[in-house]
């Protein structure tokens, strides 16, 4: 391979860290309330605004050794690695798809799943901004890039409301406390729009499968079995790893299946 192969790939990394470092601003301000355009990127310690070469995404930190210049204090690790995993996501997907609507599709998908994943983590919240402009968001490229048809998105996204919905209460109904809250609701639905209702029933089983294994981890740790769990950041990763992988992982499923 050129070097004018490999261009778009590397572009994508460096737009990816760069989406990356806003997405921790997302992250961060949303569940706040907080403005995500204004004031600019600060230390989360002393609040000072960032010079423009302490915010270069992964190599500030680096350069930095994880550290503050003005107060010195530690910064969290979470930063650089989600301008990683996104630039990552990004190179990735235009080395698959090139530089195509398909792909600059894909890639907000993913970058709003691993917003979801950390804010439901922290929080316990979905963001309606996210889930809500992520439906419309799937049913727009469902009609102009994505594989799946408009009709099949539709379908996928009351599929996915639908299944989180009757499941929240029957839940609701046995326990007689909330397992699951909207937001759950929203994000299947977004997922939906994005995977098609095929893959609502592959994205419960594995979002629930590693779930179930961090309870039985919390449990073990804390020896009841009472500890809430945002179900939104195994949803989230779950449906990411059925977008890059769930027509390869469902045809290893039905041949390991088959008599």
């Amino acid at each position: 391979m050129t070097v004018f192969d490999w261009y778009p790939v590397l572009v994508a990394l460096v737009f990816g860290a760069v989406i990356g470092s806003f997405l921790n601003v997302v992250i961060y301000r949303l569940p706040l309330g907080r403005s995500i355009v204004r004031p600019g990127s600060a230390c989360p310690s002393c609040h000072k605004l960032l010079a423009w070469y302490d915010n270069i995404p992964v190599l500030s930190y680096i350069v930095l050794a994880g550290r503050c210049r003005g107060c010195r204090s530690r910064i969290s690790a979470r930063y650089p690695l989600v301008e990683l995993i996104s630039a990552l996501s990004a190179s990735a997907l235009v080395w698959r798809f090139g530089l195509t609507l398909q792909a600059a599709w894909i890639y907000a998908f993913v970058a709003i799943m691993l917003a979801i994943t950390l804010i439901d983590w922290d929080h316990q919240i979905i963001p309606d901004p996210l889930s809500i402009g992520g439906v419309v968001l799937g049913w727009a490229g469902a009609a102009v890039c994505l594989d799946i048809g408009l009709l099949q998105s539709l379908i996928g996204s009351l599929a996915g409301a639908g299944v989180i919905l009757a499941i929240a209460l029957l839940y609701k109904a046995v326990r007689k406390v909330d397992g699951m809250g909207g937001g759950d609701v929203k994000l299947m639905a977004m997922i939906g729009a994005f995977l098609g209702w095929k893959m609502i029933l592959p994205v419960l089983f594995v979002a629930a499968l590693f779930g179930s294994l961090y309870g039985v981890w919390l449990m073990r740790s804390d020896g009841h079995g009472k500890t809430a769990v945002a179900f939104g950041s195994f949803l989230a990763p779950a449906a990411c790893l059925m977008m890059f992988a769930g027509e390869q992982l469902l045809d290893l499923y039905l041949g390991v299946a088959r008599p």
